[in-house]
């Protein structure tokens, strides 16, 4: 795991100063800037993720065993310094690191500074990076965050000539709080070849790497995934500006995986081994927040200010094996202890709205999903029925994984099972890989498609990117009404389905357009 560290605190800082002060006082600190090319630098840009109101973690990537000194201020001229801090980026975490700042302002921009010291020669420091994102407001203050999945999936990585991974650049232009990616951030599983044939007869061209050329097996090739998809520009900038609460799902290991499957046709046929691997470089590229007592642990809950909780599942680590499920007397998706955390932290929730981030659709994991045994559904229909009970009003789900964009309504007077109330399910995706045709819905839970965007049946499944049936959802909440406006959107940024969604504490009122 990279460095999580807590780095706030004013004992913090003061260590902070003092090694900046310790390399002025060698000096040779404006020597060291002028060697440009012995100076430390910071490989992949820099990103933020699960911003609070008060607190957000910071994330770089190292050239080389260095200290990454960290400033954050409200300011872009960094006038006035909220947080100072530093932590070390080791071999260990493939030069990777992240902090927590905390004690931030609520509901501002907050502007970090990272640059990086070498640790064998301390008066070497390199350029600094800036990125930015707002913290969570303090009160009923309008937001918006957006959502997807899927990235770099079926042989669809970074063609350079035809703009790269052009959604994060509409995303980024949509100027969101924050994004929820809702797993596959990788696909360790998909290699990424030179060229791809397209239908048309031209030929998609991306940019290779030796990880990235072979399904990840190795450490290194599963570090090498997320390393290949931050060549891209686009998400870089992305990055920049807009805080990642980040999700995963099977491809940041390998299809269809569940803890404990035995072979699936590669070298190292170790499942429990490979997740291993899969889920410490998650953990070391992806800017979320540090459990020290679980540290693999992803599920989690952020809060966003009075009128949005976020609850962000993890589907995949818990499941049981996929092999053996119809002989096993329980059968898990969330897992028990995951499901208790679930329902206390909605009952707690005060928050108008509450947002659910699953890996997977509702209607995907019964007969819709090929490696599921419908009895997967039992955990949700309980959650269901217990949300009921407790009367949690005002939730939504959101997803990806189908690569295509949908609007579900989930209805108790046509599903098999029937206690629970109603509900809003949207998907979105992929963000950059294969778009794929619609598939059916399991009908334990009710789903009806209201709208949905996909490949045609003629366009056949694996679409390639480039022909825009890429997608992302956009949700805004009005800080004076409360309402919950959701757009589901392409490549282009074309609103293709919108709904709006009014609070009720015993109905939800509906307007579509």
């Amino acid at each position: 795991m990279s460095g999580g560290l807590r780095a706030g605190g004013a004992t913090t800082r003061r260590r902070f100063l003092t090694t900046l002060a310790s390399v002025a006082a060698t000096g040779l600190a404006a020597p060291a800037f002028s060697r440009s090319a012995e100076r430390p630098v910071i490989m992949h840009g820099v990103q933020s993720g699960d911003v609070s109101a008060e607190s957000g973690m910071v994330w770089a990537r190292a050239d080389r065993p260095a200290r990454m000194l960290i400033e954050a201020a409200s300011t872009e001229s960094f006038k006035d310094i909220h947080h100072a801090a530093f932590v070390d980026a080791l071999p260990e975490s493939d030069f990777t690191a992240k902090a927590l700042l905390e004690d931030l302002p609520a509901g501002q921009d907050i502007f970090y500074r990272l640059r990086v010291q070498d640790l064998s020669s301390p008066t070497l420091i390199g350029e600094p990076v800036v990125g930015r994102f707002r913290t969570a407001p303090s009160d009923r203050r309008s937001i918006s965050f957006v959502w997807s999945g899927d990235t770099a999936g079926q042989g669809w990585g970074i063609d350079a000539a035809r703009g790269g991974m052009r959604t994060y650049a509409t995303m980024r232009n949509n100027r969101p709080d924050f994004f929820i990616h809702c797993g596959d951030n990788i696909y360790a599983d998909c290699a990424i070849p030179a060229a791809l044939r397209l239908p048309n007869g031209e030929t998609w061209r991306n940019i290779v790497t030796e990880e990235k050329s072979k399904v990840a097996e190795t450490l290194a090739e599963y570090r090498g995934n997320y390393k290949y998809n931050l060549l891209d520009k686009n998400l870089r900038a992305f990055n920049a500006e807009v805080p990642v609460f980040a999700q995963w799902d099977n491809h940041e290991v390998m299809e269809s995986w569940s803890p404990g499957d035995a072979e699936r046709g590669v070298a190292d046929k170790n499942t429990l081994l490979r997740a291993a691997r899969g889920c410490r470089a998650f953990h070391e590229f992806m800017p979320l927040r540090f459990t020290p007592a679980e540290p693999g642990r992803i599920y989690r809950k952020i809060s966003y200010g009075p009128l949005l909780d976020v609850f962000l599942l993890d589907m995949r680590s818990y499941r049981s094996l996929t092999d053996n499920s119809r002989l096993a007397p329980e059968n898990h998706l969330l897992g028990g202890t995951q499901l208790g955390w679930l329902k206390r932290e909605l009952a707690r929730s005060g928050a108008v709205w509450k947002v659910i981030a699953a890996d997977s659709p509702l209607g995907y994991i019964g007969a819709g999903d090929p490696d599921a045994d419908p009895r997967r559904g039992d955990e949700i229909a309980d959650l269901l029925r217990f949300m009921q009970r407790a009367r949690v009003r005002n939730t939504m789900w959101v997803t990806a994984d189908l690569h295509y964009t949908a609007a579900h309504y989930y209805d108790p007077n046509k599903a098999a099972f029937q206690n629970f109330e109603p509900f809003w399910e949207f998907v979105s995706g992929p963000i950059h890989a294969g778009t794929w045709t619609p598939c059916d819905l399991d009908k334990t839970f009710g789903p009806r498609v209201v709208y949905q965007s996909a490949a045609s049946r003629e366009q056949g499944e694996n679409l390639a990117p480039c022909f825009g049936l890429q997608f992302f959802g956009h949700v805004a909440i009005d800080g004076a009404t409360g309402t919950l406006t959701v757009t589901l959107k392409d490549v282009g940024d074309r609103a293709l389905w919108s709904i709006q969604i009014e609070p009720k504490s015993d109905q939800i009122g509906l307007r579509h357009t």
